[in-house]
């Protein structure tokens, strides 16, 4: 496009998931659910570990920094959204698109970062339990929660720098609930050559690197396991990974489901779905998946649900 076509864009308009009226009460009262279910199932996961002393282990420092990193990746672009269908206005100004893009790229970067952390620990607790407590000291457990929230804000800050050097043109519609790093690329009239070339490279990395991590933890568990002359040993070790293992095989499967067997041949339908998979299912059905599949925790929410109950008498 020629530079005299070029204008300053000062907002972008959200399209959202459907351009039909009738359907945006519907959306309103799904995605408000949703998200309010994500900050209580969640909340409540931080506050029994919190409270609980058992649950002060590596294990569960990383699944409260998991819990809180979903709360915050949902609130990124859910209320606004809401906010939006309610006052009936699409805008969210530049510096908000910007905002938002850098949290939302940050939070699911941490998720995906902390699930091999995850693995690690698994790994450590099963294959080497003898000297569980002195692998995971500490100094480990602090440097590999701190890791994940590192790399998450240096990959978000990257792509959030090549972000702002783009000029954007006559058009300001996103067709997305929220600003997402592809659909704004497309509707930047700059040479996104560079902005692409790194969005792939990182994106490669941040999936290759905590998946490859997860699959070596995991053929070492089931090793480990398969010596095992009891079968009782081998379903209580296989327990103890359950959750997490839910966890990995939703999160990745949705990346396989969207991204590698898309449903719909229109790119725009299929980034939409994947990024609702992503910031807004999946951190809504881990709490149900760690509370149900946990023999711990569904005793520390069970003490906690008491305590309340106590506290209100």
């Amino acid at each position: 496009m020629h530079q005299g076509n070029q204008t300053s864009i000062s907002e972008f308009l959200l399209l959202g998931l459907s351009n039909k009226p009738e359907q945006q009460k519907l959306l309103f009262v799904l995605f408000l659910g949703m998200y309010l279910v994500t900050v209580v199932g969640n909340g409540l996961i931080i506050l029994a570990i919190g409270l609980d002393s058992y649950l002060h282990t590596p294990m569960y420092l990383f699944l409260a920094n998991l819990s809180f990193a979903d709360i915050s990746s949902i609130s990124t672009s859910v209320p606004k959204m809401l906010m939006n269908i309610q006052t009936k206005s699409q805008s969210i100004s530049y510096e908000s698109c910007i905002t938002q893009n850098y949290f939302a790229t940050m939070f699911v970067i941490i998720d995906n970062f902390l699930l091999g952390v995850m693995a690690y620990d698994r790994f450590a607790a099963i294959c080497h339990p003898l000297n569980y407590t002195t692998i995971m000291e500490p100094r480990l457990c602090i440097l590999l929660t701190v890791i994940p929230w590192v790399l998450g804000n240096l990959v978000a800050l990257t792509h959030t720098l090549l972000l702002l050097r783009l000029v954007f043109c006559d058009s300001n519609a996103l067709p997305h609930f929220f600003c997402d790093l592809s659909p704004l690329l497309k509707l930047s009239c700059s040479d996104t050559m560079i902005n692409e070339l790194v969005l792939f490279v990182l994106g490669l990395s941040v999936i290759t690197f905590p998946f490859a991590l997860i699959l070596f933890s995991y053929v070492c568990i089931i090793r480990a396991v398969l010596r095992l002359s009891s079968t009782e040993g081998m379903w209580k070790a296989f327990s103890t990974c359950g959750s997490h293992l839910t966890v990995v095989l939703l999160f990745y499967g949705t990346i396989v489901g969207v991204y590698f067997f898309p449903s719909s041949t229109d790119p725009d339908n299929r980034d939409k779905i994947g990024a609702v998979l992503f910031t807004v299912v999946t951190p809504m059905m881990n709490p149900f998946i760690y509370s149900l599949r946990n023999k711990d925790m569904k005793g520390a929410l069970t003490k906690l649900i008491h305590r309340k109950k106590w506290f209100s008498l």
